[in-house]
């Protein structure tokens, strides 16, 4: 009962994290109809810029500062680069995202070079928040909990209380209407890129003293935040954070059950083989749960797409 206290603590840090870069990522689809590959690119930057601050004014400013940073240059890439790509169509964009996220890459390690950096968290939260059964919770992963659930419910209401999200969703789906009202559809979607991308930033900052500071972090979770994002519903916030939560718990209990892959057969019903050397299954036989952990989202997302290809809560073909 203890393990799965932690691994549900655990995998809830993990899926948040996620949610707090699909978030982004939603966000920018939803408005531009735009799967941005740079997108882990900025959560880089975020906890680059944060660790640069932090060297000369502390952690809590680099929380402050680096992701607004971020903010900026995202709507910047926006008004002089995406736009004039977004006329040609979707492939250009794609490239052109692609470009950026091995562009950043390359400043990153041109700026700070190739090694992990020491960015590391807050002394003040350096200490253990409570133990469970010898486990012990870093202050720190329920400072990260708590950063991400904010950030939800203030996308949350931003998105369905207020003035802005109303008009950001109706420049969903009706941006000709909404021009002819006298909003700035164009000054609308530059700030929804820059909110996603800073989100993106808000993720680096926080994640980058727990995961590592290197430049193949946007790399290492590039990949699964686009799972997220099908999994989810290209375009839903609720679907990003079930689907992020779901990927979280789902990768940190595999991990943490030494299950064969024989015992799960011979459950199912299957004979193992006298011979397991010349059995032409033998590699499935000999698998163990934590190997296949980090493709099991992906294995989720091909269900996803085959059952229900608009995604848990999306409304949009994926």
């Amino acid at each position: 009962m203890d393990l799965i206290l932690v691994n549900l603590i655990d995998g809830l840090v993990t899926g948040l994290l996620l949610f707090m870069l699909s978030a982004g990522l939603t966000l920018i689809f939803s408005m531009m109809g735009v799967l941005n590959f740079a997108h882990a690119s900025f959560y880089m930057l975020g906890a680059y810029f944060a660790y640069q601050i932090s060297t000369f004014m502390g952690f809590w400013m680099g929380l402050l500062l680096a992701p607004l940073i971020v903010g900026i240059a995202g709507a910047g890439i926006e008004r002089y680069g995406l736009r004039k790509v977004h006329q040609y169509g979707h492939v250009p964009e794609l490239i052109f995202t692609f470009g950026l996220a091995l562009l950043i890459e390359e400043v990153v390690q041109f700026v700070w070079g190739k090694s992990q950096m020491p960015y590391n968290p807050p002394e003040i939260l350096q200490f253990t928040l409570f133990s469970i059964s010898g486990n012990s919770i870093p202050a720190y992963k329920v400072f990260m909990i708590f950063v991400s659930i904010a950030i939800f419910l203030a996308l949350l209401y931003i998105l369905t209380r207020t003035r802005v999200g109303m008009v950001i969703q109706a420049a969903l789906s009706y941006p000709k209407t909404v021009e002819a009202l006298g909003h700035n559809v164009p000054l609308v979607f530059m700030g929804v890129f820059g909110v996603g991308t800073a989100l993106a930033g808000v993720a680096g900052v926080i994640a980058g003293p727990v995961l590592g500071t290197f430049p193949g972090m946007a790399f290492l979770l590039g990949s699964i935040v686009f799972v997220t994002i099908v999994i989810g519903g290209l375009g839903s916030l609720w679907g990003a954070l079930v689907a992020s939560l779901l990927i979280g718990w789902i990768t940190t209990f595999a991990a943490s059950y030494n299950v064969a892959m024989a015992d799960i057969l011979i459950a199912m019903g299957f004979e193992q083989p006298i011979d397991l050397s010349e059995s032409a299954w033998r590699d499935l036989w000999s698998l163990t749960l934590p190997q296949i952990g980090p493709i099991l989202p992906y294995l989720l997302m091909v269900l996803i797409l085959v059952f229900r290809p608009y995604g848990l809560f999306g409304k949009r073909d994926v």
